[in-house]
């Protein structure tokens, strides 16, 4: 844990090669992910819904939103980079995103059924995957940069954790 409410449980780390066993234990993550948003959200009110995790930051609910938005996107990305040559991805505006209707005001449920059935068809995929699988890559014009694909499971089982403890360092900090 961190005193910085941005990033409660520090920013992605990792050095060096990419082992079978950390690749299990992120996809364990992977699949672990909904249950903590679940059990996060658990007894909350509206009005604690719609609280900003920090100042200026996204509510309770728009951040339970953006993640099965987020991990929908990356599944996605999986699937490009498994089935074409490095292919280029399609950024999105995650802020935008988060302004939504549904993002702001649909029910956190949604949030938590959607993460669910996707995490499971997502750790399906990645347990069907080969050591080579995991060393494709696809190209984010956003950022300029080529990604493969172990590494970016491990940013993506540390943005579950991370968006989690957004709430759940919120709930501490607030006595609820």
């Amino acid at each position: 844990m961190t005193n910085d409410p941005r990033y409660p449980i520090g920013k992605f780390q990792h050095q060096g090669e990419i082992s079978a066993e950390q690749r299990e234990e992120w996809i364990r993550q992977v699949e672990e992910a909904p249950q903590r948003l679940e059990a996060a959200l658990r007894g909350l009110t509206e009005e604690q819904l719609d609280t900003p995790y920090r100042e200026g930051g996204w509510t309770v609910r728009q951040v339970a939103h953006h993640l099965p938005d987020s991990h929908m996107n990356c599944f996605m990305r999986f699937k490009l980079a498994l089935t074409e040559d490095e292919p280029a991805i399609k950024p999105y505006d995650e802020n935008a995103w988060a302004m939504l209707a549904d993002s702001k005001n649909a029910p956190v449920g949604l949030a938590v059924d959607l993460l669910r059935s996707l995490h499971q068809r997502w750790a399906f995929l990645l347990r069907s995957m080969s050591d080579s699988d995991f060393s494709r890559t696809f190209y984010h014009p956003a950022n300029q940069a080529v990604s493969r694909l172990d590494r970016t499971l491990g940013t993506y089982a540390w943005h579950g954790r991370h968006h989690v403890a957004h709430i759940t360092s919120l709930r501490e900090r607030n006595g609820w």
